[in-house]
């Protein structure tokens, strides 16, 4: 069959879906084979197409055994009716019989319709995996359309692409409206049996990580090194930075000149407060640094096994060392990986303070077969 306005049609349409030309060909193949399929019980594999765009043809075909006598006509073909389709046709070789395209019936064609139309899809889901996954644990510009009254979940659109930003992965007190352009972070990327899986997030401390290396030229040429992050989402931040390079300043370069840098990030992050601390291999300077801004005067490494300490400050640096409701000590163990038992100069306690480390946010999480966006 030619027939140049379905060629031009298929291109059009891939263009239109920015799908391959070529995986609409092979998906309206399968189609029109599952649909001329039905009339063999749906488990034929006798039953073939072949389309070829440069000579744009299609063609359909059962492919027969011939024989000398005929026990299953469906799948066999008399030597005389063979040779008038293939001169050099013979017992036991095998022929292309041609099908009319057009002896379709209506049920053939709406199966194929269908087929066409879920191989589209599947296509379409292929391409989104595939622009998720080149963006696995980076972050994305994100365009929110609409905010769900009731459950505070948001539908975003990402690279034309609507996608779920679950209330619970947005930062705490932040409100989102139509038309607001965000920064996302993709926490992780799988193909499901319903299309691309995302965990899509703005509470992720990956995505604090990601923004500094955007803003920081340093970061980007490996000068400067971001350690380890530590993050209560909406809140505050722990950043604990290093240089490659003696005479370069890590903890300046991510603040910028005026404090441009780090406040570009703390705008991106809707005011969310960051400490950035310098990073030491000594878990001593390390976790006194990262306890700022209260100043420390020693640090007693209790069992580097278990990873504990002891924390010494002024008396009147201690609720400054622990922090509302203790937010600045438990960001210090994580950051540092370490407990820390914090305690005043003059030895008075009421009560005595310990933080333990928290396990790493999203660590374990799993997916789940049924959602589509993960929470």
């Amino acid at each position: 069959m030619r027939n140049e306005d379905f060629f031009t049609a298929v291109k059009l349409m891939a263009a239109e879906k920015d799908i391959p030309v070529e995986t609409l060909y092979e998906n309206i193949a399968n189609a029109l084979v599952v649909a001329e399929k039905r009339k063999y019980g749906g488990i034929s594999d006798f039953v073939f197409c072949d389309i070829d765009p440069d000579k744009q043809e299609l063609r359909m075909y059962l492919h027969k055994e011939v024989v000398d006598e005929v026990t299953n006509p469906d799948t066999q073909l008399a030597l005389e009716a063979a040779l008038s389709i293939d001169p050099n046709a013979s017992v036991g070789s095998f022929v292309d019989v041609p099908l009319d395209t057009h002896d379709f019936g209506r049920i053939d064609a709406q199966t194929a319709k269908h087929v066409i139309r879920q191989g589209i899809r599947d296509a379409e889901r292929s391409k989104t995996l595939n622009e998720f996954k080149a963006h696995n644990q980076e972050i994305m510009t994100a365009r929110v359309q609409n905010v769900d009254e009731r459950t505070g979940n948001a539908t975003i659109e990402i690279n034309n692409h609507a996608v779920l930003l679950p209330r619970g992965e947005q930062i705490p007190g932040e409100v989102l409206e139509d038309g607001d352009i965000i920064k996302v972070y993709i926490v992780e990327v799988r193909e499901g049996d319903r299309g691309a899986k995302a965990m899509i997030s703005r509470t992720h401390p990956g995505l604090v990580r990601r923004l500094f290396e955007t803003e920081v030229p340093e970061i980007q040429d490996g000068t400067v090194e971001i350690k380890e992050v530590a993050r209560e989402a909406g809140s505050r931040t722990k950043i604990a930075v290093s240089s490659s390079e003696e005479n370069v300043d890590a903890v300046g370069a991510c603040i910028g000149p005026r404090g441009t840098r780090v406040g570009d990030v703390v705008d991106m992050l809707d005011g969310e407060k960051i400490d950035i601390v310098p990073y030491s291999e000594d878990p001593s300077e390390f976790i006194a640094a990262a306890l700022a801004p209260a100043n420390v005067i020693n640090v007693e490494i209790l069992d580097e096994e278990e990873h504990s300490c002891r924390v010494i400050v002024p008396d009147n640096q201690l609720s400054l060392a622990i922090g509302n409701k203790g937010q600045n000590a438990r960001l210090a163990a994580k950051l540092t990986g370490w407990k820390i038992d914090i305690n005043p100069e003059s030895g008075i306690i009421h009560p005595k303070k310990e933080v333990e480390t928290a396990d790493e946010e999203f660590m374990d999480d799993e997916f789940s077969d049924d959602e589509e966006i993960f929470e």
